[in-house]
């Protein structure tokens, strides 16, 4: 095992998969010349050429079709948005194209390309710049959303990503780029729509998935001191669910809490919730709880960002409510 950056994770997944097949190229604003905005794709262009890793205008709409008609002729672009708050612009090129062009061409073409970049809420970026696209991209068929928490899953991910013949939606973090963890040495690529368990428990389940990882962990660790066992599952993918293994552990665990950074309504903790009602609802001992983001527009102000987002004391909270320990 070795340690890298997350940014270095990412990086060493399209330096393989570039060097393994000349069809794989980079674009996107600033991943040439500059490096990536957040490094990712340093020295990338000096190993590969200016035609395989390609500074864009700042114009998401326009490059993101042509990286979807570089994908129907055979090519497996990597698509770099800055944030994913710019690539709402491009939403109708990922939505209306690249997720439709299966179904809509009977079959003849395949869209196998990848988006990705910084998601969610970096701090005081304001209400524009904030935004948890999970539920969003997880809502349109003909997607694959990942959405990885360390540097070793996002390797391993990302590679599958490049290698799918469908289009992925692959979400970061620009809080997560400089985060530190071990990595296997040599190839290694981890299936799409597999969670993994990150902590055995016996006492409650808790589901989460990105950078808000840290908060279930941290809470966890709380939570054991006062003689509660959690066990703790990254989703990873965000379509499709890997809802198996959620219900397995709700089965022995007969609680669950649900942590998400994003907002309430239409969310991934929603569907989880209804599907362990579905699937497993016998089992369980307390209704699901969830912990999100605030229903509303993020703000800049650092104290309402505060009361905003998840925190270890309202995970740890809904935990004791579903123990009836509140």
């Amino acid at each position: 095992m070795k340690t890298l950056q997350f940014r270095e994770a990412l990086r060493e997944a399209m330096n393989e998969e570039m060097r393994r097949d000349e069809k794989v190229f980079l674009m996107g604003e600033e991943v040439a010349e500059y490096n990536g905005a957040y490094k990712v794709s340093q020295g990338m262009l000096e190993e590969f050429g200016a035609k395989r890793v390609i500074d864009t205008p700042i114009a998401e709409l326009g490059f993101t079709g042509i990286a979807v008609g570089a994908s129907m002729n055979g090519l497996r672009p990597v698509v770099e948005f800055m944030t994913w708050n710019f690539a709402i612009l491009a939403a109708d090129q990922i939505i209306n194209s690249a997720a439709k062009m299966l179904q809509m061409s009977g079959g003849q073409y395949h869209c196998p390309i990848v988006f990705r970049g910084g998601n969610g809420t970096a701090g005081q970026l304001g209400a524009t710049h904030s935004q948890s696209f999970e539920a969003f991209y997880a809502h349109v068929p003909g997607l694959k959303v990942i959405t990885p928490s360390n540097p070793a899953d996002a390797k391993g991910l990302l590679k599958s990503a490049i290698r799918d013949n469908d289009p992925v939606v692959f979400l970061e973090s620009e809080q997560m780029y400089g985060d530190k963890g071990e990595v296997p040495e040599g190839e290694y690529l981890i299936p799409i729509g597999v969670a993994d368990v990150k902590r055995k428990g016996r006492d409650v389940t808790i589901v989460s998935f990105g950078k808000i990882m840290k908060v279930a962990f941290e809470a966890a660790e709380v939570l054991e001191k006062e003689g509660i066992s959690c066990e703790v599952i990254d989703l990873r993918t965000v379509r499709p669910i890997d809802y198996a293994t959620v219900v397995d552990s709700v089965k022995k665990t007969h609680r669950c809490v649900v942590l998400e950074e994003s907002w309430p309504l239409a969310s991934i903790s929603s569907e989880i919730a209804y599907h362990l009602q579905r699937y497993a609802f016998d089992y369980m001992d307390a209704p699901v709880m969830r912990v999100t983001q605030a229903d509303t527009p993020f703000a800049f102000s650092p104290s309402l960002i505060k009361e905003a987002l998840p925190n270890v004391e309202r995970l740890v909270t809904a935990v004791k409510a579903t123990m009836y320990r509140a």
